[in-house]
């Protein structure tokens, strides 16, 4: 059984050493509890590696069952379960830093293969219609088109828009600045009809306005726009467009990774643009772009 102590010095750990953002360590956080659980039901006090594999097993078989109140469906995807090996194997690695440990049972553990689930993306022509839905004879209209073109133009998170200060615009240089996961600085480049749609914006923000604000986008009651004002947002003019599928924010996102890489971009500028640590997060976008690669292909290969 892991204690309590541990578990939040280890929390304390990663979030000053490597800086994770809230959500990571939330999820952190209820990974461990769960292996806990799991050690406590079963009697468990040798951890090893079978004591993992059942753990990983009885997370994916949990899917589809209700929990005692019989309302609360507990479903563990495959990412979720991957997440969840990360973070035991990660905690085992700071009690053997730590000297709690000589080493860490999973030390030799080869890394579970999940299917990741390859996002989802707008049309070109969704893009197109969604970015028009906004009426821009109100200066609403100009706020939430400008919100609209950052998501999928600089392809933002929805927690880096909403963070987004006015000094983090720079329309000159056709740049912003934003914070990402771990609270990682990185600029990003902007077009023209994005630097167009916020300099309209700017132009008239100071009428949503009472007193200062450094927030870039705020409501019509000069309060910063939240995560959740957001969502509205893109819900609402998802459905003034007429468009079927689910539209939320992060769709702009994987949207932006998509439409670049398929035009084009190479892999690494599209990591460096979307913030990713690993650039194996970035090249699960790839997959949208094998009609290019074929076209590649038959073009210069000798046998294409």
């Amino acid at each position: 059984m892991i204690s309590q102590d541990q578990i939040d010095a280890f929390l304390n750990f990663i979030q000053f050493e490597k800086g994770l953002a809230d959500n990571t360590l939330k999820a952190y956080k209820s990974d461990l509890h769960l292996f806990n659980e799991f050690l406590q039901k079963h009697e468990i006090t040798a951890v090893d590696e079978d004591s993992l594999l059942d753990f990983i097993f009885e997370l994916k078989n949990s899917e589809n069952k209700k929990k005692p109140d019989g309302i609360k469906i507990i479903k563990h995807d495959p990412l979720s379960i991957a997440r969840a090996l990360v973070s035991v194997k990660s905690f085992y690695k700071y009690l053997v830093r730590t000297g709690h440990m000589k080493k860490s049972p999973f030390e030799d553990m080869d890394s579970f293969k999940t299917n990741k689930k390859i996002p989802e993306a707008l049309t070109s022509e969704d893009i197109s219609r969604l970015l028009s839905a906004p009426d821009m004879s109100k200066k609403e209209g100009i706020r939430d088109k400008a919100i609209l073109e950052l998501l999928y133009s600089a392809g933002l998170r929805v927690s880096e828009l909403a963070g987004l200060e006015l000094t983090d615009i720079n329309l000159d240089e056709r740049v912003l600045r934003c914070f990402g996961k771990g609270s990682k600085e990185r600029l990003v480049p902007i077009g023209d009809y994005v630097v167009e749609t916020l300099a309209e914006y700017i132009d008239i923000r100071k009428t949503f306005l009472k007193d200062f604000s450094p927030h870039l986008f705020v409501t019509r009651l000069g309060k910063r726009f939240t995560r959740e004002g957001i969502w509205k947002v893109v819900k609402t003019y998802a459905k003034k467009a007429g468009i079927e599928k689910d539209v939320y924010p992060h769709i702009f996102r994987h949207s932006f990774a998509t439409h670049l890489l398929a035009g084009g971009a190479d892999l690494r500028s599209v990591q460096e643009m979307l913030g990713h640590a690993d650039i194996s997060t970035t090249q699960i976008y790839t997959h949208v772009d094998k009609s290019r690669l074929k076209k590649i292909h038959q073009k210069f290969h000798p046998r294409g």
